[in-house]
């Protein structure tokens, strides 16, 4: 079948890549087979029918090629390993060059890189979360520290869970964000967006701020709406480089049952979606969705949500003005009252 990031046109500009790897996490495994799922769930998105009404446009359409990698070869039994293969694999890709024959559709990319070039911008599919400290290791290297948009229902700003004996086993699904913070890895004006996870206490909340972050709670979107949402998110990062990284439990588990860590309250898909659009013109670096489980599934609901949420993540990645819709006013009767 062919895949929804299998081939496109001109340039080399977006790549995406699967990581297997699930090896990170505090509650079900099972996330390693999260690239087969959404990659399963896009059987249906072709490039020649990728028109979107939402955005106006089709991402395959706008100059830049797009290619799936395919997946990282990671180790199951050694986490140190694992990280190790996925950051030299993501640093390989970055490390390619952008072909000179077109255009490039995304010029700022140069002045933000340390080495004043170019480079592909990556969709990882995971995985559970743990992938985002390897990845963020590889991105430095280019950009220098990253502010992070982290959608996700858990903050993943923990030092380390109970039992971490080691330096590595306090590496999980749940503290690399503390390790990309102690390493110097992620800038101070990063933001959480869809928390609503348990918390140990206010500690937590402090704790969360010293390694960078604010974070927009689930509820946010009943009292604010998803306008104010998407400024608090743009105001928070800036210019700065921007990585998005996407927990499918975000979402709620009611629509995207198939994760490892569930916690209900989560938003729609289509909130979800909308957030999203409104991002477009940041200076996104690469984006993820992680944490697909598809043991946990139910009729492949969570895969094709989240294949359709990478198919957004493209459009995000090629824009670079918020999306215009063609007016549709006449199918909308006028109010008489």
């Amino acid at each position: 079948m062919h895949d929804v990031w299998r081939t496109s046109r001109s340039i080399l500009t977006l790549r995406s890549l699967g990581y297997l790897f699930d090896t990170g996490t505090s509650y079900r495994p099972g996330a390693r087979f999260g690239p087969y799922a959404i990659r399963s769930g896009s059987r249906r998105q072709r490039e020649i029918r990728a028109y979107s009404l939402a955005w106006g446009s089709n991402p395959y359409e706008q100059g830049s090629k797009i290619i799936d990698c395919g997946d990282v070869p990671v180790s199951p039994f050694d986490n140190a390993l694992a990280i190790d293969q996925m950051e030299v694999a993501y640093s390989t890709l970055l490390a390619r060059s952008i072909s000179s024959k077109a255009l490039s559709a995304w010029k700022h990319g140069a002045v933000l890189a340390k080495d004043g070039r170019e480079h592909p911008r990556i969709i990882s599919m995971g995985g559970d979360h743990t992938i985002v400290l390897p990845i963020l290791r590889a991105l430095y290297k280019i950009y220098g520290p990253i502010a992070v948009i982290h959608f996700d229902a858990h903050l993943d700003t923990w030092s380390g869970y109970p039992g971490a004996v080691t330096e590595q086993s306090r590496i999980t699904h749940g503290t690399f964000f503390y390790t990309a913070s102690q390493e110097g890895l992620i800038s101070n004006n990063s933001i959480h967006a869809g928390i609503r996870c348990k918390l140990t206490g206010l500690d937590d909340v402090e704790n969360d701020e010293s390694v960078g972050f604010h974070f927009i709670t689930s509820d946010d979107i009943d009292i604010h709406g998803v306008p104010a949402i998407i400024r608090r998110i743009r105001e928070r990062v800036g210019d700065s480089p921007v990585y998005l990284s996407l927990d499918i439990d975000v979402i709620d588990p009611g629509l995207a049952p198939g994760t490892g860590t569930p916690e209900a309250g989560g938003w729609t898909s289509r909130e979800l979606k909308r957030i999203i659009r409104g991002l477009v013109g940041l200076n996104f670096v690469g984006a993820d969705v992680v944490e697909v489980a598809p043991a946990y599934d139910h009729a492949e609901v969570t895969g094709t949500t989240a294949a359709d949420i990478v198919h957004d993540l493209l459009s995000l990645l090629v824009f670079q003005m918020p999306p215009t819709q063609p007016s549709r006013s006449e199918m909308w009767p006028r109010d008489e009252l």
